[in-house]
């Protein structure tokens, strides 16, 4: 640990680290592929860790990346005075990283991003759409099931429903068949789900829209929701699918990047068409700040309909920083680099 330097300390799980532990418990290898998959920005920031050094080096920091396994003895070493615990990667039940702040409050180090238990709730979509529903925020209702077999059922919905796994993913349909108009296939669709993944899943009516980021990065302390970078985000499809999500990220990404066919999707500012619900969404993201805890970094995914009706879908603690979109927000938003604004909000809270 650097000595008599403020310290930025960057907790991530690599997608190898993870693909081995589930190929250990059993999983088939190209399930243990797609579902470490998800830890891609562990290995897309991986190559930025020495443009990260020298952005923290700039203003007086010191930096370190810790992969999650070495975490535990490299925090319980660290000097609460002077010391950031960042979380790249989250995770409760494939992935483990939202044991990263758990253990950061355990040995008494200030953390970026929102506390722990939330770390837990955003990963069981079942549970925090619950909440979002009780704290009166417009999230669809839904049904869950496991191998076929309800938990609880969904409610009617003329226009069909849209299943996915529970905890892989929020707006994640595996197949393109995710989409479906009778329960009896929404169904079969939970069990092979469960077959490939040992998930449940979640059985929501279908929202029509375009889909939308939200992006934020407090930069600098006291930065509110006029900083939210909000942005429809048209891929060409009315959902991402598992294929889709593979071919912009990692190693697969980078393979499509090498071969000339990687395509990200396009970002157009929600302000620029629909100031209604742009305004209306950051309503929502104050709400989830003030009744639920979000701050520092997260993101935000809604559909939007023409009449700017919005339906949130999910929130996200650890969003993907090295991911084209947040690049994109912190380049428009921040006039910066992903490693120069990290870097910069690091030093904003340890030297302030």
């Amino acid at each position: 640990m650097p000595r008599n330097r403020p310290t930025l300390i960057l907790v991530h799980e690599p997608e190898k680290a993870c693909f081995d532990r589930l190929v250990a418990d059993g999983y088939p290898t190209e399930r243990a592929i797609e579902i470490s998959s998800y830890l891609a920005q562990s290995t897309d920031l991986a190559p930025e860790f020495d443009q990260l050094a020298a952005a923290c080096d700039k203003r007086g920091l010191a930096f370190m990346a810790v992969e999650l396994d070495n975490a535990a003895t490299v925090l319980a070493k660290a000097d609460p005075a002077g010391t950031l615990v960042w979380t790249l990667t989250d995770g409760i039940a494939y992935f483990r990283g939202g044991a990263a702040p758990a253990m950061a409050r355990l040995n008494g180090l200030p953390t970026i991003g929102a506390d722990d238990s939330l770390f837990a709730l955003c990963q069981d979509k079942f549970r925090s759409g619950a909440v979002l529903g009780a704290l009166g925020l417009p999230v669809p209702p839904a049904g869950l099931a496991r191998n076929g077999k309800w938990l609880v059922e969904p409610p009617a919905s003329p226009a069909g429903w849209f299943v996915k796994p529970n905890r892989l993913g929020a707006k994640i349909g595996i197949w393109p068949d995710s989409r479906c108009h009778d329960l009896d296939h929404a169904l079969e669709l939970s069990r092979r789900v469960f077959a490939g993944y040992r998930d449940d899943v979640v059985i929501q009516p279908y929202v029509a829209g375009r889909n939308v980021r939200a992006s934020f990065l407090g930069l600098k302390p006291g930065t509110g929701v006029e900083a939210l970078g909000i942005v429809f985000v048209e891929s060409g499809g009315d959902f991402q699918t598992m294929a889709d999500s593979m071919a912009l990220y990692g190693d697969t990404g980078q393979a499509a990047k090498d071969v000339g066919n990687y395509a990200e999707p396009e970002l157009e500012p929600v302000a620029a068409s629909q100031p209604a619900a742009d305004r209306a969404i950051r309503t929502v993201a104050q709400k989830l700040i003030t009744g639920l805890g979000l701050k520092d970094v997260f993101s935000v995914d809604l559909r939007v309909e023409a009449d700017d009706t919005i339906h949130l879908i999910e929130f996200e603690v650890c969003p993907g920083l090295p991911c084209f979109d947040f690049r994109d927000y912190c380049r428009r938003q921040w006039g910066m680099s992903l490693a120069d604004a990290m870097a910069e909000t690091a030093a904003n809270r340890l030297t302030s």
